[in-house]
């Protein structure tokens, strides 16, 4: 079985390391001439920045995936109940956690409290249309609770705009609970109880010790030469083949048992690998591309999924310059504040190793779904943006003395209406008509990388289930 995966991020590797460890010929292929995708750590003068995501929750899957790596000692983990702020009203406010909110804080106003209490003794059912995350919490909770809890919260998990994310794409649990409770209180209370005392704790949330990429550079160092960086692919086809060439590219579907070319290298110079398998691991945008000649339908499906540019803002300060404690996780920002800021995580009041002693790690998002102009600006904009914004929340009182900014273009997938059925689409088109091609991806399961992790090492089991002995990859 000869497989090849096309892109190194988190889930191609996690997807070859499954399937290298099960016997499988696996050769990954990455454009870049480095592995990790989104995911990428600094460290500069004592500060360790994350130029991507900051921390993870730790999912069987994801622990399963660093103990294979040899870095079981490398993880970090957060305090378990670090308190999270909101940004409302030009102070930050606490978030209470769990029915609590219904009594204690001031992140909410009386009425609001009264709709969410309303909600657990009452009962309502969902319309039959489809509903945006706004729309919802609108009927159910108010302008309030979206402006200062859904939208922020959705702002940290999406970047997203709250007004195009589908609320059945996103959150399907809160549908389902309203549909089989009358009441999303209850149906949480329900869900935490039908697991009893077996029920499986929350995922711890950490980090890498040496940074989040140090996981991504242990996986190639495990692949070995397996791992070709720098070397683009321009397309994927079904190779030519009497069975292949039976049922033709526009047929009902590939038959079992042909091979797929993938063309690697400039046009000038390119060459064809075959393979038994392809796992395609890049995001949707470049799968389109590559996969066009095969299926213009599939490519105009994966080519319709839409992208959140993000910042990152690395800011290293000294402590006695900033007056805020900083105990606890960070903040979010309540859209109605009118800032470019999305939210800031206190990294070094989490994680160790992420500043000297003396000083603190500081890591804010500007741009998402509803402010994409502001990634277009020069770095050092940016950077002003976010430190101009901070100093007053946190009182900071002088330039931060370390600064590393990552700016990606395409960085979180919007799971906007109707993006679960594009996804069903996608996959009926590529996985049932073309066997032996699958894919891998944020954009697929969810966004979190333990879920992306699951679903490469679900995938890896499919193949290795589906074949047997496994040769090497060859050149055609």
């Amino acid at each position: 079985m000869r497989v090849i995966v096309i892109g190194a991020g988190i889930s191609g590797l996690a997807c070859a390391t499954r399937l290298a460890e099960r016997g499988a010929a696996v050769t990954v292929f990455e454009r870049l001439e480095r592995v990790g995708g989104v995911i990428a750590s600094s460290a500069r003068n004592g500060f360790l920045f994350e130029l991507g995501p900051q921390s993870f929750q730790l999912t069987p899957a994801l622990a399963e995936l660093v103990r294979t790596a040899g870095l079981e000692s490398q993880v970090v983990s957060a305090p378990l109940r670090a308190p999270r702020y909101v940004l409302a009203h030009g102070r930050l406010r606490s978030v209470p956690m769990g029915p609590q909110i219904l009594v204690s804080g001031d992140l909410l106003g009386l009425g609001s409290r009264l709709r969410l209490l309303r909600d657990l003794l009452g009962r309502s059912a969902p319309p039959e249309r489809s509903e945006s995350l706004a729309e919802f919490v609108e009927r159910k909770f108010g302008a309030e609770v979206l402006d200062r809890l859904a939208g922020p919260f959705v702002s940290g998990i999406y970047a997203g705009d709250p007004r195009r994310l589908g609320l059945r794409d996103t959150f399907p649990e809160l549908y389902r609970w309203e549909r089989e409770k009358g009441s999303i209180l209850r149906g949480a209370m329900a869900a935490a109880r039908s697991g009893g005392s077996s029920a499986r704790p929350r995922p711890t949330l950490s980090a890498m010790r040496g940074g989040n990429a140090s996981l991504l550079e242990a996986l190639r160092a495990k692949l070995g030469d397996s791992v070709k960086l720098g070397v683009s692919v321009s397309r994927v086809r079904v190779a030519e083949s009497p069975s292949s060439a039976a049922a033709g590219y526009a047929g009902p579907g590939t038959p079992r048992g042909t091979t797929f070319t993938v063309e690697i290298g400039a046009p000038a110079e390119s060459r064809l690998v075959t393979a038994d398998h392809v796992v395609m691991a890049a995001p949707p945008a470049e799968a389109a591309r590559l996969l066009a000649d095969l299926s213009p339908r599939l490519a105009e499906s994966l080519g319709g999924i839409e992208y959140a540019p993000v910042a990152v803002v690395g800011t290293g300060y000294r402590r006695a310059q900033v007056r805020h404690p900083l105990a606890g996780f960070g903040f979010l920002v309540a859209r109605s504040e009118n800032r470019k800021l999305l939210g800031t995580v206190w990294m070094s009041s989490l994680f160790p190793g992420r500043a000297p002693e003396d000083s603190v790690n500081l890591a804010s998002f500007v741009g998402g779904a509803t402010d994409p102009e502001t990634t277009t600006l020069p770095p050092e904009a940016i950077l002003d943006i976010v430190t101009r914004e901070l100093g007053p929340i946190l009182g900071i009182s002088a330039a931060p003395a370390e600064t590393m900014i990552g700016l990606h273009r395409k960085a979180l997938p919007q799971y906007n209406l109707g993006h679960r059925q594009r996804v069903a689409e996608i996959r009926a088109e590529a996985e049932e008509r073309f066997p032996g091609l699958h894919l891998v991806g944020n954009y697929l399961e969810g966004l979190a990388t333990g879920a992306c992790v699951d679903l490469a090492f679900r995938t890896a089991d499919r193949i290795v289930a589906e074949n047997g002995e496994a040769p090497r990859c060859a050149e055609a």
